[in-house]
């Protein structure tokens, strides 16, 4: 039977039955006595005992630790928490042609998160500059197209600068407790195997911390190819890995694989889903709630060359908070991908047709 954590008024009444055992010829244990009192004061040293007991226990198995705890855990396996990336990418700066840029020019975007050139650049009106951000994190991932402005002037350089074509990509946070305890409990459940697939697995979700998702693919390039597929959710709009991540999950993999090996990682193909219906009631809450569900729904069944299926996708709908009914009238089937293609969240139209 397992366990269970007395309440503090269980203690407190404990605490008054033992010492109302103690008195004189049965005599009652009076409520405002200097005994009860007592009582009182030690049921609620206990209680606090009790509680560290019971926090010590969560602490002892990594599925209940704390993060502190956790990363003990982990550490033990030979794991670590990924710390935060930074982004990087190129910036396109206008001037005076054969102006020299130094390194370490600082420029912000407009909500304040800056970058810094990383080498001296000569201006020729071609060659964008090299740059990453000042601090780690996925904040600082930016689209193409976006403004920037020096944060100090630089003789013979504008002052207005553009992100460059492919944005700024490669940023994350440091792990989270979530994803570390799944790599850990992963480690536990599926030791090494010499370069299975669940290797792969442990080797791809280890490499990055943008890195959520992640399969393997044997021999599709080939006898003795191992393709490897990642998905960064969270990171970009539709969770494909950008260059950056697939590179540092081939670094990372390439020490540990077999020497036989020829490894390749690729980003799946995305395929948008556009999902089109009329919930009952039809408010923006229902809306809301329906819209994350398929989020959800997409981003835990869909996979490379997978199928989502439709019963699972009328399930979640129908499981949204405040939903009543509805009719949807696409998709009407299955959703199968082809190989190295894999569904993503498209969009939400509010229609019965």
């Amino acid at each position: 039977m397992a366990f269970e954590r007395p309440t503090l008024e269980t203690l407190i009444a404990r605490a008054a039955a033992d010492a109302g055992t103690r008195l004189a010829a049965g005599a009652p244990l009076l409520p405002v006595s200097n005994l009860a009192v007592l009582a009182r004061v030690l049921a609620g040293a206990v209680h606090g005992l009790y509680g560290y007991l019971d926090w010590i226990a969560q602490q002892t198995l990594p599925d209940t630790a704390d993060a502190d705890a956790l990363d003990r855990h982990a550490a033990l396996w030979g794991l670590g928490r990924l710390p935060a990336a930074f982004a990087g990418g190129h910036v396109t700066l206008t001037g005076t042609l054969g102006t020299v840029v130094p390194a370490d020019v600082r420029l912000r975007r407009a909500d304040g998160v800056e970058v810094v050139t990383t080498a001296a650049l000569t201006l020729d009106g071609s060659t964008p500059a090299a740059v990453s951000a000042v601090l780690p994190g996925v904040a600082a991932n930016t689209t193409a197209g976006t403004a920037l402005t020096l944060v100090s002037a630089v003789p013979g350089v504008s002052a207005a600068a553009v992100v460059a074509a492919g944005g700024l990509t490669g940023g994350a946070d440091a792990e989270t407790d979530t994803a570390l305890r799944t790599r850990v409990l992963w480690r536990l459940q599926q030791p090494p195997h010499g370069g299975c697939a669940a290797d792969y697995l442990a080797w791809a979700l280890a490499a990055h911390p943008s890195v959520t998702r992640a399969w393997v693919f044997p021999n599709e390039a080939g006898a003795g190819s191992v393709t490897v597929r990642v998905m960064t959710d969270g990171a970009s709009s539709d969770g494909i890995p950008s260059a950056e991540v697939n590179a540092a999950v081939a670094a990372a993999i390439a020490p540990l694989r077999p020497v036989t090996a020829r490894v390749v990682v690729v980003a799946p193909v995305a395929v948008p889903l556009s999902v089109t219906l009329l919930p009952t009631p039809d408010t923006l809450a229902v809306r809301t709630a329906i819209t994350a569900a398929v989020r959800d729904l997409i981003q835990r069944e869909a996979a490379p060359g997978g199928t989502l299926l439709l019963s699972h996708l009328r399930a979640e709908i129908s499981a949204a908070v405040g939903e009543t009914n509805y009719v949807m009238a696409s998709p009407a089937a299955d959703v199968v991908m082809n190989p190295g293609y894999i569904t993503t969240f498209g969009s939400m139209s509010w229609s019965a047709s």
